[in-house]
Formats: structure tokens, sequence, C-alpha cells
């Protein structure tokens, strides 16, 4: 039987800002997405009954369709029923090396690796265009995931148009364990406090996207100036996340403490980064943030941004 492993990097954002309502519910955003080294590896392999098994290594993680990693397999056993009755079922293994709904894209990512992984063992040959439009049936963070790298994201975050890659950045990472934040809570929270604010005629919203395409965050990452990055990130969500969980304000004022070039909650939370010019930097600030908060309870890791998305390591026969 056939098998592969990918590859599958975690994401943080670099800028989150909450325009408005749309009609299908979600909310219109505009955000730049950022690859991360932190990945899991996902095992794919063709097996000769007409099932889907999810194996993982995180009892946190769901084996069933709440997954979004079965998801995307069921999502492509129904586009693609022929090649499915041609290659059978599937035996998904998931390495899990990001933390859970910690506001990292782990399981859109995993999703991601899934679509690609079978379009590679059905022989589908499908474009990354193509994979992206199945990714956002999915999870608005799912196409994103598939091509990686730097890129700005509008819509519900499923439009996406690439930046330059700023693969020269280091990054902390640091969650508590027992600690979780809802996405869906989160935005629902901002919509209660802030709702009254947002843009509603399509020509500003589309004023306001567009602003950001050539404001001075993007203009910082086209020059690569870590500096000016690490001073123009922003998450609109750190309004109603960090009033409510004190913790991730500490942890966030800890990391600002160091001297880093930025921090800043990564998307709905409650993980919190820190940027950094070099993997020395950064183990450095990882110590010292160890060191101000001295609980098992806290993770801390150190990784750098990547230019990629899903990644084949390895095929067999």
């Amino acid at each position: 039987m056939h098998s592969y492993s990918l590859i599958a990097p975690a994401k943080i954002n670099l800028y989150l800002e909450i325009l408005g309502d749309r009609a299908d519910g979600y909310h219109e955003l505009v955000m730049v997405l950022q690859s991360i080294g932190l990945a899991d590896k996902i095992y794919l392999r063709s097996i000769s009954t007409d099932i889907i098994r999810v194996y993982c290594n995180n009892p946190q993680v769901p084996l069933d369709n709440s997954n979004l990693a079965y998801r995307a397999a069921e999502l492509m056993v129904r586009e693609f029923p022929t090649a499915f009755a041609q290659y059978g079922g599937l035996e998904i293994t998931i390495n899990k090396q990001i933390p859970v709904a910690a506001g990292l894209a782990g399981g859109s990512t995993n999703a991601a690796a899934v679509l690609v992984g079978i379009d590679l063992l059905w022989k589908l040959g499908l474009t990354q265009s193509e994979l992206q439009e199945l990714g956002a049936k999915l999870g608005s963070d799912v196409p994103f995931c598939i091509a990686g790298g730097t890129a700005i994201a509008t819509g519900r975050g499923e439009q996406l148009s690439p930046l330059p890659d700023l693969d020269h950045l280091y990054v902390v990472l640091g969650k508590y364990r027992s600690l979780t934040v809802s996405t869906a809570w989160a935005y629902q929270m901002y919509r209660q406090q802030f709702g009254s604010s947002y843009i509603s005629d399509v020509k500003s919203l589309e004023s306001r996207a567009s602003r950001v395409h050539s404001g001075p965050l993007v203009n910082a990452i086209f020059h690569k100036d870590g500096a000016k990055i690490g001073g123009l990130i922003h998450n609109d969500l750190e309004r109603v996340v960090l009033p409510t969980h004190p913790q991730v304000l500490q942890l966030r004022e800890a990391f600002h403490s160091t001297g880093v070039l930025g921090t800043m909650m990564s998307g709905s939370g409650p993980t919190v980064f820190a940027l950094a010019e070099s993997n020395a930097q950064a183990e450095q600030i990882q110590d010292q943030v160890k060191a101000m908060i001295p609980t098992p309870d806290l993770d801390l890791w150190v990784t750098r941004f990547c230019n990629t998305g899903i990644q084949v390591a390895s095929s067999a026969k």
C-alpha cells in the first residue's frame, strides 16, 4: 500500500483586524499570516477497507469527524468517489507537536496535509488553487496552511495575497497547558463589545482591506525590517481575551520586559509569541520568561519563520 509522510507547519497572525460582519455569519477580516517551523507530522496510508481511521499521539485530539483531518478525508471521499473506490480507505496518523486549541491553526494545518496527501495518494493531479478551494470548505485557515509562507488574508481569511518570505526571523511561543480559548467565543465577545464600530458598506470594507496592502506593516515586510515588523504587529482579539484571561496578559508582559522586537497573542489565543532576530536571542528570551513565570503549566518553544506550507517528507510503496 502507498503511504506519504507530510510536514504540517503551524501559523501565527502578525496582524488581525476585524472589519465587520459578513452575510454568512463570519467576520470580515484583514490579516497577515506567517508559517512557523513548529510543525506536526502527518502519515497517510491507503488501506484495503473502505473506512477512514485516525490516530494521534495527543489524547486531547478527537479521532472522529469532529477532527478537521478526518473531515478533510471525508470531503475528498465525497468529491472524488471514483478515486476512493479505486484506492480504498485511509489511515491517518497525526504526530502532534503543535499545541491544541492554541490559536496556531493546528487543526487546519492537519486538514491541509490530508488534502495534499490524498491528492498524491489518489494521483488526482490537483493544483494548489484547487486544493485551496477544497480547503476553504473546511475552515478559513486551511487554504493558507496549504501554501504557507507570508500572506495577507482577507474575506473570512480564505482570500490570500502572498508576501515576500520572512524566514530570517525567530519566534518564541508560550502557552499555558491548562488554558484554552474558544475561537467562536472570542469573536462573539468582540461582536458584543465592539460591533457598533463595524464597517457595514462594501466600498468602505474594500477600501480598509486595500489600505493594509500598502500599509506600514506590509512595507516593513517588503524591507525585511524585523524591528519595524515587531512594532507594528496587531491583534484586535486581544481586546477581549486579555481582560478575561489575566495569565495571557501576564505572559505578554513578561515577553515584553525582555526587550523583544515585538510580542502579541496569536489569533484567538491563548498562545503568545515574541519576535527575535536570532536563535541565540530567542533562547535567551525563553530562559528569562521561564525564570519569571516558573510554573510547569507554561510550555515554551523556540522556532523560526518558514516560507513553506505543507511539505512531503517521504513516500513509500
